[in-house]
């Protein structure tokens, strides 16, 4: 079970780069789409067009930030509990409720922009805390104290 808890904590780290990778290849696509004399409108959103190929992008980073991401870290809490990772489930733990907050931010940045910052930079905050969930899971677990009264065997 610490291999799982390990391998779901680096795959959360790995969604995480996906994530900006999508973000910015859409971001650098529609840039050069609107250099080229494009001009993006609702209408252009809505369309069932693909107005330029990056714009898939978006979508990547949208089903897994919002479908993908949450389901992993919600199986990672789960595993968390028998996995026997010390202080593993508190990581998983944090790293369930920074996913919460992150796909909050998320849908709230549409109508407060400023909180496309914030969502910047707690995915890295979110990446940190995912990356030593699965670090942790290499820790030893810390020895069982003998009781003082117990005798030694041997």
């Amino acid at each position: 079970m610490r291999a799982a808890y390990r391998y779901l904590a680096y795959t959360i780290d790995a969604l995480i780069l996906l994530q900006a990778a999508a973000i910015a290849w859409a971001v650098f696509g529609l840039s050069a789409w609107v250099e080229d004399g494009n001009t993006l409108s609702t209408a252009t959103m809505e369309s069932d067009e693909t107005p330029f190929p990056e714009v898939l992008g978006f979508a990547i980073h949208g089903i897994s930030g919002t479908v993908l991401i949450p389901l992993v870290a919600l199986v990672l809490l789960v595993v968390s509990f028998f996995a026997r990772v010390p202080k593993g489930a508190a990581y998983a733990g944090m790293v369930f409720g920074g996913v919460v907050v992150q796909v909050l931010l998320g849908m709230f940045a549409h109508g407060v922009p400023f909180l496309g910052f914030v969502h910047g930079f707690w995915a890295l905050l979110l990446f940190l805390v995912a990356l030593r969930a699965a670090r942790q899971a290499g820790v030893a677990d810390e020895p069982v104290e003998r009781s003082a009264g117990a005798a030694a065997v041997g």
